[in-house]
């Protein structure tokens, strides 16, 4: 069968992956697996002691100023997860939080669209409603935010200085992913003009979501730094 089933993990907490995924992982015969996935999930939910192929495929990242020691680059990953496909085998594909927001799954389709391999795309929860439910701080609420955004911050310099005042003005809640090393950089070009600040604009940080180690910061934006600050936590 040649077919590769694109499985959306969840932010952290192995129980929140979705039973269809369950479903489809269980009969896996190769499971590409990223770094950020909970080990948690091939214990409970595979047949772990059995021949199946697990290929870790985490690309490099820092993480509290230290590089994973995995290093495959996304076309490496392609051709993994080609190379079984072609060979017949049940493939997935299994991601960390929701497969369809910020990861680099548009590179894996069009390659296997090349080669005429179908797959399925199986949602789950993405990071920020994970960490809204685990913390208890909706992204939406009457009277608070009609509305949210999820911003990934990996290149800060693709924010422009009137995006940025603009982030100041929305009453939109803002999600920034991928930006825990970032912080310091994201606060100081977020106050540069301080007339844009409204006292009672709040932020929270929150740290490895939905798992036992969950961390949650809260301040206003103003004093986030000296916050962070206080706390040790990830300045840059």
């Amino acid at each position: 069968m040649r077919k590769v089933i694109f499985i959306s993990a969840g932010p952290g907490d192995p129980d929140l992956i979705t039973i269809k995924a369950i479903y489809h992982l269980k009969k896996s015969e190769v499971v590409l697996l990223d770094s950020l996935v909970s080990p948690e999930i091939l214990k409970k939910y595979s047949n772990y002691k059995s021949k199946r192929q697990i290929i870790y495929v985490g690309k490099t990242s820092t993480c509290r100023g230290k590089k994973s020691l995995l290093y495959l680059n996304q076309k490496r990953i392609n051709e993994i997860m080609i190379y079984h496909a072609l060979q017949g085998k049940y493939v997935v594909r299994l991601k960390g939080g929701d497969v369809s927001i910020f990861s680099n799954i548009m590179d894996e389709l069009i390659e296997l669209k090349k080669y005429h391999i179908s797959y399925e795309i199986i949602p789950g929860v993405t990071a920020a409603v994970g960490a809204a439910a685990y913390t208890e701080i909706p992204l939406i609420a009457r009277g608070y935010a009609s509305s949210v955004r999820f911003i990934t911050f990996h290149n800060p310099n693709s924010i422009h200085k009137h995006q940025r005042i603009e982030f100041l003005n929305t009453s939109d809640t803002l999600v920034f992913y991928m930006c825990i090393q970032k912080l310091s950089y994201i606060f100081d070009r977020l106050i540069m003009n301080k007339r844009n600040i409204y006292t009672d604009k709040l932020i929270a940080i929150v740290e490895q979501a939905t798992t036992p180690m969950q961390k949650v910061y809260t301040s206003s934006l103003y004093n986030c730094k000296e916050l962070i600050r206080k706390k040790n936590y990830f300045l840059s």
